[in-house]
């Protein structure tokens, strides 16, 4: 028999924590979102720079730095002083995550305007620098932009895979929340928003080849993604009776339901076997399944920033 006593009340997080709402997980999926364009619009200009692109592809990027932006407007709202915010930026704290992001935040922007200029059909291009030719320095900065485009590739990819980890770490360096609390979060937050960029390009009208290329890393994608999330499961399961408790509010608690309805039978069995079947019958990917992987992707975020509310030691405890 074992007999606890606390004498420490605190309303946000006794007897379970609800201090995060609906604006984290939207922030969280929508950050991975942009993670994924900004990956993958850097890994396809690097691939093939010369190679002919539908015009939809050519403008894709420039949601990049659009959704990042209304990611960035949930994250305000959620800020208990959302005017101090520009505090983040006079320090840089190593073992902060959110001082991490904060500063990966500010890269993203540049980087990925630039790379969204340089990626725009070049009729577009012409005519916004004929509309803003009084803009000092606009002439060259399209220039040197044009004369770096490898670099802002590269740039794109290494700060769109930062961001897409940091939206996992952020979670998961909360040790007080036994499900949050797994360096499995950061890969999978980064593979599921991989994931959903590649359906979200899906989404428009590209040419034949470019959707049957994003499918097919798609599946793979989805492969990996179910793959790591059996790891973070098992290594819940192997932990200690917090961690089991943890686990629990998925497995058998109150977020079982939607968690294995939302987010692995809707968002990535389905859309795994249905990019599998038109891979193997030669047809173009539907939207269906590209919408099917980002409602899975939004779950995912959604449901873990929820049950890991719920999941903590007065849960362990009452378990007993």
């Amino acid at each position: 028999m074992q007999e606890t006593t606390s004498t420490r009340v605190n309303a946000l997080i006794d007897p379970s924590m609800h201090i995060w709402h609906y604006e984290v997980p939207v922030y969280l999926f929508l950050g991975g979102l942009v993670a994924g364009l900004m990956v993958i619009a850097g890994l396809w200009t690097l691939r093939d720079p010369d190679r002919p692109r539908s015009r939809a592809l050519q403008l894709l990027p420039w949601a990049a730095p659009v959704l990042i932006s209304v990611g960035m407007l949930f994250l305000w709202l959620d800020l208990e002083n959302p005017f101090n915010a520009f505090r983040f930026y006079f320090t840089f704290e190593l073992t902060s995550p959110m001082s991490w992001g904060s500063w990966i935040l500010l890269g993203v922007y540049p980087a990925s305007i630039l790379l969204a200029w340089v990626s725009t059909p070049t009729d577009l291009r012409d005519r916004w620098l004929a509309r803003l030719e009084r803009v000092p320095g606009l002439g060259r900065l399209d220039a040197w932009v044009s004369a770096h485009v490898p670099l802002l590739a590269t740039l794109n990819i290494l700060l769109g895979a930062a961001l897409g980890i940091y939206t996992g770490v952020l979670l998961g360096t909360m040790a007080a929340r036994p499900l949050w609390n797994s360096a499995i979060l950061g890969p999978l937050f980064l593979v599921s928003g991989l994931s959903t960029g590649a359906a979200f390009m899906m989404l428009y009208r590209l040419e034949r080849r470019e959707k049957e290329l994003l499918s097919r890393v798609d599946m793979g994608l989805i492969s990996v993604e179910l793959l790591l999330l059996a790891l973070w499961m098992i290594g819940l399961a192997a932990g200690g009776a917090a961690s089991r408790a943890g686990l629990h509010t998925i497995m058998g608690g109150p977020y079982t339901a939607a968690f294995w309805t939302l987010v692995v039978a809707l968002g990535l069995l389905t859309p795994l076997v249905g990019e599998w079947i038109e891979h193997r019958h030669s047809a173009v990917p539907a939207r269906l399944t590209a919408v099917l992987v980002l409602v899975g992707g939004l779950a995912l975020r959604w449901i873990i920033v929820y049950a890991g509310q719920h999941s903590g030691w007065v849960s362990d405890l009452a378990s007993r």
